[in-house]
């Protein structure tokens, strides 16, 4: 981690370059304004002093009514350039975060999974919320708001020293030490900051998991648990909370004691010179006015450090995810992926993953054109990985895979991703409309090519049954669908994107034996004409594949048919014994008898 003042400046440098130059025009409005509020600021305090000095002592009407009236002007300026310096610090504001955080969801969906995975969701959701709301207020009140109040500050300082410099100097001589004390502040601010940040991603993370199990946390009568959890971290979040308040509140007393020090000295000499003649009560009076005045914009300038250190923290949580680039990349001269026949290979594919943990050992696989393939075998053997590895969610450290030919590494991403299909064991669902998610493939898809897909996938009457059919919420993940509903609205949504290659991971394995029977109907439909890659455990539902491998460990044990591997008396046969018995296969086999009845399952 960079040292405090380089880290503050690196923030200010980033934020200054990607966020304020692109409002370069707002800004600049901005610190006119500014500008125009601190020469109104540092007019009045003259204009007092001529009151003392030429109006009151000298009886000159005339000149009062000029006073008068260059006040008024002076105020009028004032309010009016305050309104425009607080709306365009606002809509510079809200511009920055709406920057953030559209660049944060842009890096966070486009990010590899490996990344994505590694990092609880709520933990994505709080800097998404929170952290840039920090960044942004590090930006509109440590920049722009600094400079407004600095600007005030310099004009009063300016006309106290118009004034008298002696007395000026005096009245300064204490912001040396509020300075040196206010950087001290400032480092306890940050540490506590970026401590209670962290607290509310875990927070975030904590809510999110209790309530995505929250089937599980009354099942198991956890609910006084997950309580205590999230009691102790909201503890421990208002803990580090408190503290940056404390450190923030010790600066209020200080600029009011230094204040106080500074204004009792200027009275003191101040009040000397005017008793021993060098000085006139006018501008004492003024002189005294222009630090009053300077209180309120010095105290905020004095308070900035302690906000920057705020933004810091959150900027230190923020600029990784803007930063973070995907190493699933195409190729530069990549081409997109043309598809004849839509075969599949692997050549001695091998894959770790980051942590150096093992995954596939030289995998070699190939699925010719229509033909379904399944991979069987114990649960962590690699079956998932190897589907995972051909729409490149991940990209072998060894080895390669071609379609039809192509090195997939060779071809564009979206080229590559357009031509497969997945359909997991557990399908999500977003909370839209029954149409949209049957359509999130194919957004411009017709009404009709929707419900032809729906009846493929035996999904249309029971969508028709539901309160307003096709335009029918099935709320957050789905719930409000049973999990084969869910199922086959997947299935329809594969079938609408009509891609060549299909990829089952377990798409049986969380249903019940009716639903089950259903969706495989479905996914027998779904699978004429393509290129299939089946992942299963329940061996019922692959028996009919062309081939099947079998993968342990990482590596493929055995290959063949049913038949073939149950003759051989191997790691399938085994399983199959395990799974079959005599009068349950001739029911399995009567089920299956309907085309290409090889269905992922669990």
């Amino acid at each position: 981690m960079p040292p405090p003042d380089l880290a503050t400046f690196s923030v200010l440098k980033r934020t200054t370059r990607d966020y304020l130059l692109p409002n370069w025009k707002l800004v600049l409005v901005s610190l006119v304004a500014s500008a125009v509020v601190a020469a109104s600021t540092g007019v009045l305090p003259l204009l007092i002093k001529y009151v003392f000095d030429d109006v009151l002592t000298q009886k000159n009407q005339a000149m009062l009514v000029l006073i008068a009236v260059a006040t008024i002007g002076a105020s009028a300026f004032k309010g009016a350039a305050s309104y425009a310096s607080n709306l365009t610090k606002n809509a510079i504001g809200q511009r920055i975060i709406s920057a953030i955080q559209t660049r944060m969801f842009a890096r966070i969906v486009k990010a590899d999974l490996a990344w994505v995975s590694g990092t609880h969701s709520g933990r994505f959701i709080s800097s998404f919320m929170n952290d840039s709301s920090r960044v942004r207020d590090a930006v509109t009140m440590s920049v722009i708001d600094f400079t407004q109040n600095l600007l005030t500050v310099v004009a009063l300082m300016g006309a106290i020293f118009f004034m008298n410099w002696k007395l000026a100097l005096l009245a300064c001589s204490v912001i040396p030490f509020g300075i040196l004390y206010m950087r001290k502040l400032g480092k306890k601010t940050r540490k506590a900051s970026r401590k209670s940040l962290e607290g509310t991603g875990d927070l975030s993370a904590l809510i999110s998991e209790a309530l995505g199990g929250i089937r599980v946390v009354k099942a198991y009568g956890q609910e006084d648990r997950e309580i205590a959890r999230v009691e102790q971290t909201v503890k421990t979040v208002l803990r580090h909370m408190m503290r940056g308040f404390r450190a923030k509140a010790a600066a209020s007393p200080l600029t009011e004691a230094l204040s106080g020090v500074g204004i009792a000295g200027v009275i003191y000499f101040g009040g000397m010179s005017v008793i021993h003649g060098p000085l006139t009560s006018g501008e004492l009076v003024a002189f005294i006015s222009a630090l009053m005045l300077a209180y309120q914009p010095l105290k905020a300038v004095a308070n900035t450090q302690t906000i920057m250190q705020e933004g810091v923290a959150a900027a230190t949580r923020v600029f990784p995810i803007l930063d973070i680039e995907p190493d699933i990349i195409a190729n530069p001269n990549a081409q997109a992926l043309r598809v004849s026949e839509g075969a599949v290979r692997f050549e001695h594919v091998s894959f770790a993953y980051g942590d150096g943990t093992r995954a596939l050992d030289d995998i070699s696989i190939e699925i010719p054109k229509g033909h379904t393939v399944a991979l069987v075998g114990p649960s962590g053997g690699g079956k998932s990985t190897t589907l995972n590895l051909v729409p490149r969610f991940y990209d072998p450290t060894q080895g390669r895979i071609t379609i039809d030919g192509q090195d997939i590494r060779d071809v564009t991403v979206a080229s590559l991703r357009q031509a497969s299909s997945l359909v997991t064991q557990d399908p999500f669902l977003f909370d839209d409309t029954v149409r949209a998610n049957i359509a999130y493939g194919r957004p411009d898809a017709s009404d009709e090519e929707i419900a032809e897909a729906a009846r493929n996938a035996a999904a249309h009457d029971f969508i028709m049954a539901l309160p307003r059919g096709y335009d029918t919420s099935v709320g957050e993940a789905g719930f409000r669908l049973s999990g084969g509903q869910r199922q086959r609205i997947a299935i329809a949504r594969a079938m609408l994107k009509n891609a060549p290659i299909l990829l089952l991971d377990e798409a049986t394995s969380a249903l019940d034996t009716a639903s089950e029977l259903q969706v495989q109907k479905a996914l027998g439909t779904l699978m004429e004409g393509r290129t299939t890659l089946v992942i299963a455990h329940r061996l019922s539902t692959i028996k009919h594949a062309n081939n099947i491998y079998v993968i342990d460990g990482g590596r493929v044990l055995e290959q063949g048919t049913h038949g073939e591997l149950v003759a051989k008396g191997g790691l399938y046969a085994e399983l199959s014994r395990s799974q079959f018995a005599p009068d349950d296969e001739a029911a399995d086999d009567a089920l299956l008898d309907a085309p290409q009845a090889a269905v992922a399952g669990e």
